[in-house]
């Protein structure tokens, strides 16, 4: 985290309405630091989202906000004359050079967006209601993204999702065991390298790219504060070509369990079918006029798939001594490892009724 001097210094390089009152740290992210910063305007306060780019992980910072800029300018010409359009998507501020985002002495860039108001994001659904909002707005995400005209998005992450280079990334963690800590974690190594055959699946269907946001954690949607209806999709870094069942499946991860995604009480995680029929219900809504049949084929399939893959790379990080997600406790990515292998079993346990289901929408 920046300092507060540093933080303000920042901010004062936006065209934000008034100048900064106040600000502090703003949600949880495993990645970016992100502040909520409060303004003094003529006409009350105004509130903005300030967010540094962590360039240990999107190295190239320039490329994902050129990404960003396209996305956030096709779905907002998509919004225009709905109810509530300024809300529909996510609005970049300039900085006070004209650029939509800022390079700081430091070489660390910034970017700032309004903040929604009388929206918020839950880091678990309550309701099956809740994870058809969600669903929905992620599927008509992809939906919207789909005539953006090229050239093609840039790689932000590249391979973010290709599970068997995930596989090996582990497998050269195992090997190096630079926190020696291989010793330690026997049941989750056996675990991960059981399902090595698995992990190529999805490339290997032969399914069409598409623009996909790679990030979609229930906690990445906008909820209305007084009607829970799906407002806006948050957190664009990841936004590239990729699968579209990608999302999918980590809907289904963060989504269908009630437990946090590092609970420590494994008793508690558990794939709720509900839940994750009201996913493919409100995906489907949104998503299933240009998904292809051997999209909705593995759509059961990919979330047993993206959380595995999510599982190995806190479990590789782990055994690397924490270099990639950010800790809070010592064991902190094993701990949220061991979410993800109790959910993956808990998917294979229920798959053949997911699949059902999938079949029964058409």
């Amino acid at each position: 985290m920046k300092d507060s001097l540093d933080v303000r210094d920042v901010a004062r390089h936006f065209q934000f309405h008034g100048e900064v009152s106040s600000f502090a740290p703003h949600g949880n992210g495993h990645i970016n630091d992100t502040y909520l910063i409060t303004c003094r305007a003529s006409n009350g306060p105004a509130r903005y989202i300030l967010q540094h780019i962590n360039r240990k992980v999107f190295h190239d910072p320039a490329a994902v906000m050129r990404n960003i800029e396209r996305v956030t300018a096709h779905l907002a010409a998509q919004a225009v004359g709905e109810s509530a359009s300024v809300r529909r998507t996510l609005r970049l501020i300039p900085a006070c050079d004209g650029k939509n985002w800022h390079v700081d002495e430091a070489g660390e860039t910034w970017r700032a967006y309004p903040l929604i108001e009388n929206a918020r994001t839950y880091e678990t659904a309550t309701s099956a209601g809740q994870a058809f909002q969600a669903a929905r707005a992620f599927g008509r995400f992809q939906q919207q993204l789909a005539d953006l005209p090229a050239p093609r998005l840039l790689d932000t992450i590249p391979d973010f999702h290709h599970t068997p280079k995930r596989f090996t990334a582990l497998e050269q963690a195992i090997a190096a065991d630079a926190a020696s800590r291989a010793g330690l974690v026997q049941p989750e190594i056996e675990f991960a390298l059981s399902r090595q055959s698995i992990t190529g699946v999805l490339l290997g269907a032969g399914l069409p790219e598409r623009i996909t946001h790679n990030d979609t954690k229930f906690n990445n949607v906008l909820l209305d504060d007084t009607t829970g209806e799906a407002v806006c999709v948050i957190d664009l870094d990841t936004v590239m070509p990729g699968l579209a069942l990608y999302d999918f499946g980590d809907m289904v991860r963060t989504t269908t369990s009630p437990a946090d995604e590092d609970e420590r009480d494994l008793s508690k995680v558990t794939m709720q079918f509900p839940l994750f029929e009201a996913l493919v219900r409100g995906y489907i809504e949104s998503a299933g006029g240009f998904l292809t049949a051997a999209e909705r084929q593995y759509i059961a399939f990919s979330g047993k798939l993206i959380t595995l893959e999510i599982g190995i790379r806190f479990l590789a990080d782990h055994l690397a001594g924490d270099t990639y997600f950010k800790v809070h406790r010592e064991g902190h990515n094993l701990d949220r490892c061991r979410t993800q292998f109790k959910l993956v079993e808990s998917i294979e346990m229920q798959e053949e009724k997911m699949n059902r289901l999938v079949e029964s929408l058409g």
